[in-house]
Parts: structure tokens; sequence; C-alpha cells
């Protein structure tokens, strides 16, 4: 007994069926294509690790409420601003 109760023989003739049925050239197209979304699917998991060591601990930290960025605005811009 084989696999989950299938013997060597009839996987072996379930595969000849596939080939049959798509062919030796399609079957490799399609290996390639899996095997190259693989690929690329690593290379994003290591991009976004890389990205995740770039960041500084102090981009993180967070500011106090004191720290706020106010733009300044001029005594004049702000009259023309309060006007309108």
């Amino acid at each position: 007994m084989g696999f989950g109760g299938i013997s060597i023989w009839q996987m072996l003739i379930v595969l000849a069926i596939v080939i049959l049925v798509f062919g030796t050239k399609r079957l490799k197209n399609l290996g390639g294509d899996v095997g190259g979304a693989i690929k690329s699917f690593k290379s994003a998991m290591t991009e976004g690790d890389k990205a995740e060591e770039k960041k500084t601990p102090d981009s993180l930290e967070k500011k106090d409420s004191g720290d706020a960025n106010f733009s300044e605005v001029k005594a004049d811009e702000k009259s023309t601003v309060e006007d309108k």
C-alpha cells in the first residue's frame, strides 16, 4: 500500500493520464510559473524584513504633547485669514 491506500501503480497511471491530457510543455510552464511565484514571494518577504530593520528608534519615538509642531503665522497673515 502506498499513500492513502493508493498503490504506486495507481499513482503512475494517474500521472500518465495527466501528462497525456496537459502535455509536458504545459506542465513545464506551470512548474516554472509556480517556482517564479515562490521566488517572488520570498524576495518580497526579505525586502519587508530589511525595511523594518532600517527603521531607527528615533523615528519610532513618541513626542510629548508640548513638542507639537505648529506652523508659524505672521501677525499680518493672521489678521487677513481671520477677516475672510
